[in-house]
């Protein structure tokens, strides 16, 4: 179930197009990346469902509604640019927005105190936010932008400014958020974070959608075709498969009774089958493969080398750059 659809999105700021007709679904409980190069579009999408701005044409449902004013309440939004009031305490402004999301102040107080313990910041609730580090300041944000609960919960580069450890936890927190039924739009620059989180992602770039899908199902459509392998062989193996095997195998390596290495479908299949695109002849080359490597000996690890989404990211933007 969707809980966000976007349908023919269009939104132009005098010459400067900034989304153009985009349309796409984010699904109920999921973790969804919102990703492209900068000046991509990114920003100017979230602006129109945090209903900062409107859209020239198309619309966007919320919960199979017309995105309206009431939605504003169900949605929560960390911007990339941080607004806290310097001069106000950090309790007193803490308190402040919690109340500005409708929370009444009994109920506010008990919900940032739970929050203040779990990210050990008590002792910072009298002190003015012009003292706090700027990975400080993220945890105060990242409290206020969750404090009501809501359905939906915008990420726009939340890990900027944490260092590794207080990144892990903020993570776990993302993750605790979608477990407890939100939905997290995700914007970030950072691929390794996409690949950890997120279920599907879009990638917007020069306004237009050049790619978006699950996760798991971009990379096996970026797939190379090579797979990682290693053999632990038999004492008696056959030493002329060893050498035929050898021959469709990259970077082989025959040490302390192993034989690993890279073999790629193409190479094996031979020049005739230049690419290896077609799902049942992949899964027949495999086979035959995996059959051919049991004659050697036992299977330790046989898996396919995945493009990371950083890899995919970069070119599937440099391709749209070259068509341009």
């Amino acid at each position: 179930m969707n809980i966000i659809h976007v349908n023919q999105v269009r939104k132009q700021y005098q010459n400067h197009l900034a989304l153009n007709d985009v349309s796409f679904d984010i699904e109920k409980g999921s973790i969804f990346g919102l990703l492209g190069p900068n000046g991509a579009g990114k920003t100017t999408f979230i602006r129109i469902l945090t209903m900062i701005t409107a859209p020239d044409s198309g619309y966007i449902l919320f919960n199979n509604e017309k995105l309206d004013s009431h939605n504003i309440a169900d949605i929560g939004y960390l911007p990339e640019e941080r607004g806290l009031y310097k001069k106000m305490k950090v309790g007193e402004q803490a308190l402040y927005l919690a109340r500005l999301k409708g929370l009444d102040r009994d109920t506010a107080m008990t919900e940032l105190k739970k929050w203040f313990i779990k990210f050990d910041i008590t002792s910072w609730w009298d002190k003015k936010v012009e003292e706090l580090s700027k990975g400080m300041a993220q945890k105060i944000q990242f409290i206020t932008t969750i404090i009501h609960h809501p359905k939906v919960l915008i990420f726009d580069e939340p890990f900027s400014g944490f260092d590794p450890v207080n990144a892990s936890i903020l993570k776990q927190e993302i993750i605790n958020q979608r477990n407890n039924g939100a939905t997290i739009v995700f914007s970030t620059h950072n691929m390794e974070s996409v690949e950890e989180l997120c279920d599907s992602i879009v990638l917007i770039n020069n306004a237009n959608i050049v790619l978006d899908g699950k996760v798991k199902d971009i990379k096996q459509r970026f797939g190379t075709s090579l797979y990682n392998f290693d053999i632990e062989m038999f004492d008696d193996y056959n030493q002329n498969i060893v050498e035929e095997m050898k021959h469709k195998v990259d970077d082989c390596l025959i040490k302390d009774g192993h034989l690993s290495g890279k073999i790629s479908l193409d190479k094996y299949l031979g020049e005739s089958y230049s690419n290896v695109s077609d799902k049942h002849l992949k899964a027949e080359t495999t086979n035959m493969i995996v059959n051919d490597l049991i004659k050697i000996g036992n299977i330790v690890t046989f898996n396919e080398v995945l493009p990371t989404m950083n890899d995919i990211f970069i070119k599937t933007v440099t391709a749209n750059k070259e068509e341009k």
